[in-house]
C-alpha cells in the first residue's frame, strides 16, 4: 500500500520542523514566564519572541496579541459584552453574526441567547451585506451597539467573506467586529489595519503549530474585554493563567514560517488544489464542485457526490490511504448536513454528500496523484451504490 496522502489540513497541520524545534527547546527548559529570575526571564522571553511573530501574522501590535488554548477560545474571549477602551466602559448590547459561523462563535458565548443575532448568507455562503446593513440601522434606532463577529475564511467552503467592507459598516454605526481568522491565517494575506477589524482569532495547529495554542489580536492594545478567567495578572490582565510556553513558542516559529512563505505557497498551494479540482471534474462528471465560482482560500475544495453519503466517501477514502473531512472536524460525530451548506440554501441530497479537501504547508505534487489514484479507484464503487440506492 502506497504511503498515506493528508489532505485535511483545514482540520489541522503536521506541525512544522521550526515549531517541533521551537517546543522541544521550550519543553528542555525550566521556569515560569511570571518569576523575576534567570529562567523565569529566558520563558518569558520566548513568549514575547512568539508574540511579535502571531501580531506580524496578521499585521498587528504585539501589545495586542492575547495567548490562549486555542482558536474556540479566543473566539470566547472575543465574544463578550463587557468591552473597555483605555479604562472607559464600551459595553455591546447585542452580537450578529453570520448563518455559516463556527461553532465557537455560533453559541454566542457570553450574550444571552436573546441577544444573538444571524443574520444570512448568500448561495454563495457571503454575508448579505444588505442584512447586516438593516440590522445596523435597526440597533442603531434602538441605541444599542452592536459586536459583530464574521469569519474571514469558512472552514468548510472556503470562501472568503466581505469583512473589510463589514467592518467600514459597523464602525460607521459605533460598532466594534471581530474576525475569525483561525483558516485564513497562513493561508491567505490577513492584516488588521487593511481588514478594518477591532480583534482577530487565530490557531496554532492550523498553521503547523502545536495544539494548545491560539490568540485573540486586537487593533487597539488598549481596547479589551472582560476576562474569561480571573486569576493572576498573565496576558496584561485578560487571560489568567500561566502561559504555555512550549506551545506557545511553537506558535511562533509557525506564524514566522507561514509567513515568510506565504506569497509563493498560495501560488503552490492554489496550483496543487485546482490541479485536482480540474481533474476530477474531468473523470466524474457527477462530482458536485461547490462553491468554486467564488473567492476562496487556495488550499480548499469542497464537493458532493450525490446519493453517496458523506461519511461513506470519508470512510471509502480513508480505508484506501486518503485523508479528508467531512464538515467540519469539531463536528465529525454528529450525523447531518452542513449547517454551512444549509444557509447556503444547497439541496439537502447534495448537501448530506459533501466532503472537503484540503491542502497545506506539506503538501506536493506527489499527493495529488496519488489521490487521483485513490479517486479513480473508489468512486466508480460509490457511483454505482448511489445509482442503485
Amino acid at each position: 500500500m502506497n504511503e498515506r496522502i493528508y489532505l485535511d489540513h483545514n482540520a489541522t497541520a503536521p506541525v512544522r520542523p521550526e515549531a517541533v524545534e521551537a517546543l522541544t527547546a521550550a519543553l528542555a527548559a525550566t521556569g515560569n514566564a511570571s518569576a523575576i529570575h534567570g529562567e523565569g526571564r529566558a520563558t518569558r522571553a520566548r513568549i514575547e519572541q512568539a508574540r511579535v511573530e502571531v501580531a506580524a501574522l496578521v499585521g498587528g501590535d504585539a501589545r495586542g496579541v492575547i495567548f490562549t488554548a486555542g482558536g474556540t477560545e479566543a473566539d470566547a474571549l472575543a465574544l463578550i459584552p463587557d468591552y473597555q477602551r483605555a479604562g472607559e466602559p464600551l459595553p455591546c448590547d447585542v452580537l450578529l453574526i453570520s448563518a455559516v459561523e463556527h461553532a465557537a462563535v455560533l453559541r454566542g458565548h457570553r450574550f444571552a441567547a436573546d441577544k444573538v443575532e444571524i443574520l444570512p448568507v448568500d448561495a454563495r455562503g457571503r454575508l448579505r451585506l444588505d442584512a447586516l446593513d438593516a440590522a445596523l440601522a435597526a440597533h442603531a434606532e434602538a441605541g444599542h451597539r452592536v459586536l459583530v463577529s464574521l469569519m474571514l475564511a469558512n472552514n468548510e467552503t472556503g470562501v472568503i467573506q466581505p469583512v473589510a467592507e463589514a467592518a467600514r459598516r459597523v464602525h460607521a454605526h459605533g460598532g466594534l467586529i471581530h474576525t475569525d481568522a483561525v483558516q485564513a491565517a497562513g493561508r491567505i494575506r490577513v492584516d488588521l489595519a487593511e481588514l478594518g477589524v477591532d480583534a482577530v482569532s487565530v490557531s496554532a495547529h492550523k498553521i503547523g503549530g502545536a495544539p494548545g495554542a491560539g490568540a485573540l489580536v486586537f487593533a487597539d492594545p488598549d481596547l479589551r474585554p472582560a476576562p474569561v478567567f480571573a486569576g493572576g495578572g498573565q496576558e496584561r490582565g485578560r487571560r489568567a493563567g500561566s502561559e504555555n510556553a512550549p506551545a506557545i513558542a511553537a506558535f511562533g516559529a509557525a506564524a514566522k514560517s507561514a509567513r515568510l512563505a506565504l506569497d509563493g505557497e498560495i501560488i503552490r498551494i492554489g496550483g496543487l488544489r485546482e490541479r485536482l479540482e480540474d481533474a476530477l471534474r474531468c473523470e466524474f462528471p457527477e462530482l458536485v464542485l461547490l462553491v468554486g465560482d467564488v473567492d476562496r482560500l487556495p488550499n480548499t475544495a469542497c464537493f458532493a457526490l450525490p446519493g453517496a453519503p458523506a461519511e461513506t466517501v470519508v470512510i471509502a477514502l480513508d480505508l484506501a490511504g486518503l485523508s479528508v473531512s467531512a464538515g467540519a472536524a469539531c463536528s465529525s460525530g454528529k450525523v447531518g448536513p452542513s449547517h454551512v451548506l444549509a444557509a447556503m440554501g444547497v439541496p439537502e441530497k447534495i448537501a448530506r454528500s459533501a466532503f472537503r479537501l484540503s491542502f497545506g504547508w506539506s503538501s506536493q505534487d506527489e499527493d495529488v496523484d496519488q489521490a487521483l489514484s485513490v479517486f479513480r479507484r473508489v468512486i466508480p464503487g460509490l457511483l454505482r451504490r448511489a445509482r442503485a440506492a
